[in-house]
């Protein structure tokens, strides 16, 4: 999930694709959806730095998606998709404590079992400074794919 949906660093998909397959988000062999990409905010705003309500106005879509197609494994992508993605977990009971820091790599187990995962935001930005690498990223979709075994 990431933030606000601006542009994704191409490696970011190919990464996804190389540890859940081409085939799109069905790759289980039971029919169930292996991954989800979606944003906690819909809209790209000025210097794409949502503001507190433009995240509280997305908030209740992120809820229905979580509710209505529960993942194992939620992957953050940036310190935004985080915040958003525990404000819709403590909403849904799936987390009661305080919202836990963000970092690269960084793992909480949620209340139902499933695991949730921070990593640096796919952004040129962050890509091209090397504040994100192929090998981090690897790391992440790695980390993801072993809690779904």
């Amino acid at each position: 999930m990431g933030a606000t949906g601006t542009q994704f660093w191409p490696g970011s998909i190919a990464t996804c694709h190389r540890w859940f397959g081409p085939g799109g988000p069905r790759g289980a062999s039971d029919g169930e959806d292996v991954y989800l990409i979606t944003a906690v905010n819909h809209c790209a705003p000025p210097d794409n730095k949502p503001s507190r309500q433009e995240q509280l106005n997305c908030l209740p879509y992120l809820e229905r998606l979580l509710a209505h197609a529960p993942r194992k494994v939620v992957v953050c992508l940036g310190k935004i998709a985080w915040d958003g993605a525990f404000r819709a977990f403590r909403n849904l009971n799936w987390w009661a404590q305080a919202r836990p820091h963000f970092g690269h790599g960084q793992q909480v187990e949620l209340s139902r079992g499933q695991r949730c995962i921070g990593c640096y935001h796919p952004s040129q930005q962050n890509t091209f400074t090397g504040k994100l690498t192929v090998p981090m990223l690897d790391q992440v979709f790695q980390t993801a794919k072993a809690c779904l075994e």
